[in-house]
């Protein structure tokens, strides 16, 4: 049973005769004191000093650089990259966040409040980002000014005991101690070493290349987080839609489909060049179980740069952008877009041009699309506004059938049907709406004089004409449309160069070894003979075979001028010393052994 540790050396009249202890009238009657005396170790009372706002400055700032801090928030920053590519970002796709809110308002809300839908721009991710980044340069730069001193001392000197070391040889030769060490110096710096003598012995390093890897690899990571820095912050990216044949693109605001850029991004100072579609080639498999698999898709284009640039001709493939001004011309996608003709009831032709018509099935296109007329009117000059809703196939597989669909993406047997409607198109009310979408709010469609819905399914060349003497449709050809994004990402080259100085420096920290080798030679007498013992032992950073023959190199390349000694005759007495002859003395200004022992 335990006891109090504070109690009096003379116990009192309650006392228990067997133990000593102070008797209470109830043992149970004050459970937290007996539970405070439950243990024999004297109390002891630690007091904390108070750092006060330099100190816990201090404290954090050594916490936030050190390497196990700068692994975990490295750690985080991937982690928090997972969601970025599983969860729809309103910065890549921004109808997919819309649906994946209509589809799950409840976890799209909670989405939003964490900022799923922009990770990389959300707060949390940049709080890591900026933390990351002051670790890692708080862990390189007194690292940085701790290897320059390296650099501008010399290796340490030899140990007192040079037995004690990982590697170690010794012989006995008869050449002079100083002609042993010029030997030893000269070998060791031919072998890239650095060395300088130090009293009796020769002090060498090797390997400072393992702590420049280290220190490139955390710079290259730097670098690579300020790259995108510079990418996020003065990043454009744009996306265009052009039609064979049809007007052309330049680099201005205006001139964009959609456009997107980062926060310091100068719209103003945009770099002047852009580019027509001359002509679209595709070809697809004919034959066999990949039928309909695109082979080639290539874009022949006509660019300039520059206010006065002269025109040039080119070919844009996928994955073999062009780069034109600082920026890259994507091709991203293509489609077809029938050209049509349109008449209004005065015989006028009020709309002629090629419709882009956007693919609902990426294999063989089967593609949707609108062709509005506002400019239109009727026989006696009433305002008359059109509209067409059209379905697509460049390969017709549904005859007999009743239905639209493609069966094949070239243009063997195209077929456009529409569907004719008029009214309100809506364009005039000042609210933005989409050009491959008809709103039919304020539209009524087209019937015959039977109440039969007007709508058509033409091959090329063919005509529908519209009740009432409205007008006419003429379905003229087609053509093919390509979509490009243009990207400006001014810090893809200070990334590139990054990674590859990270790769390298990775390279070097992990395969090239530091260690440090050192030469003794000292004149000792052997059965009144004079002698030199000769002695090498190396120390590397960690453990590798390569050390024990990196010595025995050194060893036979000093063979020449310190060749073994005779072995002496086993029948004579050595001389009795102070000290044992097999044992060398120290440096004149010996290091200590913990010094040769830091790698």
């Amino acid at each position: 049973m335990s006891t109090k540790t504070d109690t009096p050396r003379d116990p009192g009249p309650d006392a228990d005769p067997g133990t000593g202890a102070q008797a209470t009238p109830d043992a149970g009657a004050d459970l937290g004191a007996a539970g405070s005396r439950l243990s024999t170790a004297p109390r002891e009372e630690i007091t904390f000093p108070s750092l006060g706002p330099v100190g816990w400055a201090r404290w954090f700032w050594r916490q936030l650089t050190s390497m196990r801090v700068a692994l975990l928030l490295l750690f985080l920053l991937s982690i928090g990259a997972i969601p970025g590519s599983l969860i729809p970002q309103t910065s890549i796709d921004p109808v997919k966040v819309e649906d994946f809110m209509t589809e799950h308002p409840t976890l799209g809300g909670i989405y939003d409040k964490l900022g799923m839908f922009h990770v990389y721009s959300s707060v949390w991710f940049s709080a890591i980002y900026l933390l990351l980044f002051i670790s890692l340069i708080g862990c390189i730069l007194p690292r940085s000014w701790q290897f320059v001193g390296q650099l501008r001392s010399r290796p340490p000197g030899a140990p007192r005991r040079l037995t004690r070391l990982p590697a170690y040889t010794t012989w006995r030769t008869d050449a002079e101690p100083e002609a042993v060490l010029a030997a030893a110096q000269r070998v060791l710096k031919k072998r890239r070493f650095r060395a300088h003598r130090d009293g009796t012995a020769v002090a060498s390093e090797k390997g400072y290349l393992r702590e420049v890897g280290n220190l490139v690899f955390h710079i290259a990571l730097i670098a690579m987080l300020v790259a995108f820095a510079v990418g996020s912050l003065w990043k454009s990216e744009g996306g265009k839609l052009l039609t064979e044949g049809d007007g052309g693109f330049a680099n201005s605001l205006t001139q964009y489909d959609d456009f997107k850029s980062g926060p310091f991004f100068d719209t103003s100072a945009m770099e002047p060049f852009g580019f027509s579609l001359d002509k679209f080639d595709a070809t697809y498999e004919r034959t066999g179980p990949q039928k309909g698999t695109p082979r080639t898709f290539r874009a022949h284009i006509t660019y300039f740069s520059g206010a006065d640039g002269a025109p040039h001709k080119t070919a844009i493939e996928v994955n073999e952008p062009l780069d034109i001004a600082g920026s890259k011309v994507y091709l991203l996608s293509h489609g077809y877009a029938p050209v049509v003709s349109v008449k209004d009831g005065r015989g006028k032709v009020v709309y002629k041009g090629a419709v882009p018509f956007l693919p609902q099935d990426t294999k063989n296109f089967t593609s949707t699309g609108v062709v509005k007329v506002p400019g239109a009117q009727t026989q006696d000059g009433k305002p008359n506004q059109l509209g067409f809703q059209g379905f697509f196939v460049p390969t017709f597989g549904g005859k007999g059938s009743g239905s639209m669909f493609s069966q094949f993406p070239a243009l063997d047997y195209p077929v456009l049907t529409l569907t004719a409607y008029h009214g309100d198109l809506g364009v005039s009310s000042g609210l933005p709406q989409s050009v491959y979408k008809l709103e039919r709010k304020n539209l009524k469609q087209y019937v015959d004089g039977s109440g039969k819905k007007v709508a058509k399914m033409m091959l090329p060349g063919e005509s529908m004409t519209l009740p009432g003497g409205d007008g006419s449709i003429t379905f003229e050809g087609i053509k093919n449309w390509a979509s490009f994004k243009v990207t400006h990402q001014p810090g893809n080259g200070l990334a590139l160069t990054g990674a590859v100085a990270a790769l390298l420096g990775l390279a070097g920290s992990l395969f090239i070894q530091r260690r440090r080798v050192w030469v003794r030679a000292e004149r000792v007498e052997e059965n009144g003979v004079g002698v030199t013992v000769v002695e090498i032992a190396g120390l590397g950073r960690s453990e590798s075979p390569r050390l024990g023959e990196e010595l025995a190199d050194i060893a036979v390349a000093l063979g020449p001028d310190a060749p073994p000694a005779a072995d002496p005759d086993p029948g004579a007495a050595p001389e009795p010393g102070p000290e044992d002859s097999a044992e060398p003395t120290d440096s004149a200004d010996p290091a200590d052994p913990s010094e040769g022992a830091r790698a």
